[in-house]
């Protein structure tokens, strides 16, 4: 029998359970649209103006001095630095296993091959509005870095100093960025695509963002490269009695303070892990720097499922299609073979 355990008074119907956040609507792509003009029309002046708007600050010079970038290295702890160069490592040598010699196909009269070739200049977009995430900028970095791209651009929303958090530069230093920008919003993807006097075009654009952020990516893909059409971050953990409840409670916040409309789902065949999971999911939202805006995607799109069996486990994960999905059990190579519907796995 599967079950939902009831975190807000909700049935046991798991279909009609599982909560989703709404599509952003017309008003979304219409603010959208008259930003991007602005940026179009005024460069700079309109950035300005328009960070002045949505982040209550009036920046001066654009473009971060290089000299803060290796400062902000510098103030770490040193053990969060240490922490952000082994995650460097770790990116570039396992992007490093991607592209490699072109393959080709050759037959009498025709040879079909093809070749990877960089872009010359790639603009990365952090997120920054409701928490920091320095691990974005290191991600972002990676791959343009492993291919040989040879201009790296960051744009962050600024702090309400206008400034950008030392943890967020120094990943941008460990990074090597050529430029960073404390502009976010709609606003630096325009600014990226179409270019102002203060910051040069990009040739393509990648990062997170919030809603505004994917519809301005949207509206101007085909004048700049784009990664993908985001929506918010789904995480799905999969996981049974041989798993600590604070292991998959930190998991499944760690994805939920990403925005106050992100899925966080466990599915377990262990109804003592899940109670304890949730018990862990409240003790952690009394400490977490981020725990309003987990604790509001936890409420209103969190979801403890109990099934019976692993085979039940297995069919109710494909039938969520989670974005990120984490399998931690005793049977994780099971999972691998069988699972079909999601995004990444881990």
């Amino acid at each position: 029998m599967l079950r939902t355990l009831d975190l807000r008074g909700r049935g046991t119907a798991v279909t009609d359970a599982l909560p989703s956040p709404e599509a952003p609507g017309s008003n979304v792509a219409g603010a959208v649209a008259s930003i991007i003009e602005r940026v179009r029309n005024e460069g700079d002046e309109a950035v300005r103006a328009l960070t002045e708007q949505f982040d209550g600050v009036r920046l001066g010079d654009l473009q971060v001095p290089p000299a803060d970038i290796a400062a902000a290295l510098e103030r770490i702890d040193p053990s969060l630095r240490r922490a952000l160069e082994t995650a460097w490592e770790r990116l570039c040598a396992y992007h490093g296993l991607e592209g490699g010699a072109p393959d080709a196909y050759t037959t009498p009269g025709v040879t079909v091959s093809h070749l990877e070739v960089p872009v010359e200049r790639a603009g990365c977009y952090a997120p920054g509005g409701l928490a920091r995430y320095p691990s974005s900028v290191l991600m972002c970095a990676a791959p343009a870095k492993v291919a040989g791209v040879s201009s790296l651009v960051l744009c962050v929303p600024p702090t309400s100093a206008g400034t950008i958090d030392d943890a967020t530069l120094a990943a941008a230093a460990i990074a090597g960025y050529d430029e960073v920008y404390p502009v976010g919003g709609a606003q630096a993807i325009a600014a990226m695509a179409l270019g102002t006097a203060s910051i040069d075009r990009v040739d393509v654009i990648v990062g997170p963002g919030n809603a505004y952020v994917a519809e301005a990516k949207r509206q101007l893909y085909g004048r700049v490269g784009i990664d993908l059409f985001a929506g918010p971050t789904e995480t799905l953990v999969i996981a049974d009695e041989t798993v600590d409840a604070e292991m998959c409670a930190t998991d499944l916040l760690g994805q939920a303070e990403h925005g106050p409309t992100s899925p966080a789902v466990l599915i377990t065949n262990s109804e003592k892990l899940a109670r304890e999971t949730m018990a862990e999911v409240e003790r952690l939202l009394g400490i977490l720097p981020t725990a309003e805006i987990a604790r509001q995607a936890w409420e209103d799109f969190g979801e403890v499922i109990v099934c019976d069996s692993y085979e039940e486990m297995l069919k109710e994960a494909d039938f969520v299609c989670s974005e990120h999905v984490q399998v931690m059990t005793d049977r994780d190579d099971w999972f691998l073979q069988k699972l079909t519907n999601y995004g990444g796995l881990f």
